[in-house]
């Protein structure tokens, strides 16, 4: 790997990103710092957790990154629900994009762990 560009799960994050900066433009002006703000945040980070743990010396340091970047998918998928039930999205695809993605960096720490052993 030369690179986090090179991964097809960092790249698949940087879509997701790009969907939820698209999918939260025309929430309620009342939630511009609220939902729309940590949904945003939340789907930053996945990425960049992704690409940070890329760049440690060490396959153990980028699993430890690669969990922080699970972590956020769940957080991202719990406000994803909430804005649907909100009735701030319809019918998107992001839900089925981010569980994807979520199979995607398990199969990645799974192999950095028998990578390991």
């Amino acid at each position: 790997m030369k690179t986090h560009h090179d991964l097809d799960v960092w790249q698949k994050s940087i879509d997701i990103v790009l969907k939820v900066y698209d999918q939260t433009k025309d929430f309620p002006s009342y939630e511009k710092y609220g939902l729309t703000s940590q949904m945003r945040r939340t789907a930053v980070s996945i990425p960049s957790n992704i690409a940070e743990g890329a760049a440690r010396c060490s396959d153990k340091k980028f699993i430890k990154f690669l969990y922080y970047s699970l972590a956020s998918v769940s957080e991202l998928e719990t406000q994803l629900i909430l804005s649907e039930k909100l009735g701030f999205l319809k019918n998107t695809t992001l839900l089925d994009e981010l569980y994807k993605n979520k199979q995607i960096i398990s199969g990645l720490i799974r192999y950095l762990k028998n990578k390991i052993k």
